[in-house]
């Protein structure tokens, strides 16, 4: 299967809500448990959503910071790995560093979007051509019902090529 249709496949899964669900119980339980949901995926944009509820609520009567921070990393991160899914090379992804403003109470269906996917491509394949890691800073904007910013939260993802070491 070639990158392209990878991309496609890996979209058409993770738009999927039974998949979607799957996957969370798997790979990240807590994202299950706090509700989030891919609203849209392309090669340049990703948005995912998360209600208020009470499995994700603060004792101020908000979505708890933290499920905030999860659902904003997921919607660059989903652009990340659309991106590493059937490369010729594993390569390896971490995030290096994040940082959040949040400038509004976040209360009843929050939107996060990232909009660097063409970003984190270009960063992916200077990694694959050079073999040297590669840094991103991808930017996530939460609004909640009304239009109005949440807050913003960037996050550095690290991509190196994984190399096979003598045994």
């Amino acid at each position: 299967m070639n990158n392209i249709n990878a991309s496609q496949s890996f979209r058409s899964k993770i738009l999927n809500p039974i998949k979607l669900k799957l996957y969370f119980l798997a790979k990240l339980p807590m994202a299950f448990l706090a509700g989030i949901k891919v609203k849209n995926i392309d090669n340049n944009e990703a948005c995912v959503y998360l209600s208020y509820k009470h499995l994700n609520t603060n004792p101020f009567r908000s979505i708890y910071f933290a499920c905030l921070q999860m659902a904003a990393e997921f919607s660059t991160g989903i652009l990340c790995m659309q991106y590493l899914v059937d490369l010729p090379v594993k390569v390896s992804i971490l995030i290096v560093e994040n940082k959040a403003k949040f400038t509004k109470k976040a209360v009843g269906r929050i939107e996060f979007k990232s909009i660097d996917g063409q970003k984190i491509k270009q960063a992916i394949e200077e990694s694959l051509n050079t073999g040297e890691g590669r840094t991103v800073n991808a930017l996530s904007i939460g609004t909640d019902e009304a239009g109005d910013e949440i807050g913003e939260f960037y996050f550095t993802w690290s991509f190196k090529p994984k190399t096979k070491t003598k045994a």
